[in-house]
C-alpha cells in the first residue's frame, strides 16, 4: 500500500432543511389552521479513528459533503435529517486548520469518534408561528447553512520506538533483521524515502518499531527529508540512534542528529535514547573500542555495539529499547515477571509484519 502522510481536503456539513407552509384541509373541519412541519437537520462531518498508517485514500477524493436535511411537510411532519459523512482516519493523524498551524483534532485513540462540523439546524414550519393574533401564518424559516472548511490531514506514525540516524546508518538493515518489514536496502544515501513500521517480538513481548528516513544537517528547516519525517519521531516512546561505525567522525554524526532533533522540537531531544554503534562487523576490535569511546564522550552515556547484517548485539539493543517502552505498556495483564529483567530470556525473538 502506498504511503501518504499529508493530504488537504474540503469538508462541508449539510444545510438544514426548510420549514413548510401548510394548512390543514379536511372535510367538515372549517378552520384547520397551520400544520407545516420543521425541516430536518443537516448531516455532520464525523471523524472516526481506525488502525492504519497511510492517508492514501484522501489523495484521490478530496471533497466530502454531508447531505442536507429534508424539507418539512404538511400534517406536522418534520423532514428527515441528512446523512452524516464519516471520515475514517488512521491513529496518529492530526486534523489541522487551513492555516497549517492550528491543530483542531489530535487522533491518538483507536475507535474514538469526533464531530468536526455540525449540520445546520432545520427551519421552522408555519405551525411554529401560530398565535392568538395570527391564526394563519404564512411564514416558515429556511434551514441554517452547514459549516465548511479546508483542512490538512497530517499523519504522525504511532510507534513504540523510532530509528534515527544519518542516511546510510543501517536503519533499514536493522529493521529488516528484527521484523518482517522489507524496506529497500542499498549502499547509497536516502534509500528509504518513506517511514516503515515493523513489529518486534522479543521475550514473549512485542512492540512497534519505525524506520524513519535519514536526516541530515538542516533537517529542522526542511533540508533533505527533514520536515517531512521529523514529525513521525514525535509519537515514539524511545529513540534508537544508529551511528555508522565505518565513517571517520562518529561523534560528529551523533551530534548532527541530536542538534536537528533539539532545533525541530525541544521535547524530541528529551526523549529516552539508546545509542548504538552499527556495522561493527566491518570493524577491527580496536576500531570498535576507539569509536565506542568517542561516542561515549560525545553523548555522556552508554554505547551499545551491533551489526544489523550479522545480528550481532541485536538482542541487547532490543532489550534496552523494551526497558524504556515497558512503563507505557503497563496494563492489568502485565505481571511483575513480565517486567523483571532477571526473568528467563529467550535467544529467539522477532520477525513479524510491517503494516504496509
Amino acid at each position: 500500500m502506498q504511503f501518504l502522510d499529508e493530504a488537504k481536503i474540503f469538508v462541508k456539513s449539510g444545510d438544514g432543511g426548510a420549514g413548510c407552509i401548510s394548512f390543514r384541509r379536511e372535510k367538515f373541519i372549517e378552520f384547520g389552521g397551520p400544520d407545516g412541519g420543521d425541516g430536518g437537520r443537516g448531516g455532520d462531518i464525523i471523524i472516526e479513528v481506525v488502525e492504519g498508517n497511510t492517508l492514501i485514500d484522501y489523495r484521490y477524493q478530496q471533497h466530502f459533503k454531508a447531505q442536507r436535511g429534508h424539507h418539512g411537510m404538511g400534517r406536522n411532519r418534520t423532514g428527515p435529517d441528512g446523512n452524516s459523512v464519516t471520515l475514517k482516519l488512521p491513529v496518529g493523524t492530526q486534523v489541522i486548520h487551513e492555516d497549517r498551524q492550528t491543530v483542531l483534532l489530535d487522533l491518538t485513540e483507536i475507535g474514538a469518534r469526533h464531530v468536526l462540523l455540525k449540520g445546520g439546524q432545520g427551519g421552522r414550519g408555519n405551525v411554529r408561528f401560530k398565535s392568538s393574533t395570527n391564526q394563519a401564518p404564512r411564514r416558515a424559516d429556511t434551514g441554517m447553512p452547514g459549516e465548511e472548511m479546508w483542512i490538512w490531514l497530517r499523519l504522525k506514525l504511532v510507534a513504540d520506538a523510532g530509528l534515527v540516524g544519518l542516511p546510510n546508518a543501517g536503519k533499514s538493515t536493522f529493521i529488516s533483521a528484527c521484523t518482517r518489514a522489507r524496506p529497500k536496502i542499498a549502499d547509497y544515501p536516502f534509500t528509504t524515502l518513506v517511514p516503515k513500521l515493523g513489529v518486534v517480538y522479543l521475550d514473549e513481548q512485542e512492540f512497534v518499531l519505525a524506520d524513519i528516513p535519514g536526516l541530515i544537517e538542516g533537517a529542522h528547516m526542511g533540508v533533505g527529508l527533514g520536515h517531512k519525517f521529523l514529525g513521525h519521531v514525535e509519537r515514539c516512546r524511545v529513540l534508537l540512534h544508529l551511528v555508522d561505525g565505518t565513517q571517520e567522525d562518529v561523534a560528529g554524526a551523533y551530534q548532527t542528529i541530536r542538534q536537528e532533533l533539539s532545533l525541530y522540537a525541544d521535547h524530541l531531544a528529551k526523549k529516552p535514547e539508546i545509542l548504538a554503534l552499527n556495522k561493527c562487523d566491518a570493524l577491527l576490535p580496536e576500531e570498535i573500542e576507539e569509536k565506542k569511546a568517542a561516542l561515549a564522550a560525545a553523548s555522556g552515556g552508554a554505547v551499545l555495539t551491533l551489526s544489523g547484517a550479522t545480528k550481532q548485539g541485536m538482542t541487547e539493543v532490543l532489550r534496552a529499547l523494551w526497558q524504556n517502552i515497558l512503563p507505557y505498556k503497563a496494563t492489568p495483564a502485565n505481571t511483575e515477571e513480565d517486567a523483571d529483567p532477571d526473568a528467563d530470556e529467550h535467544d529467539e525473538y522477532s520477525h513479524w509484519q510491517s503494516e504496509e
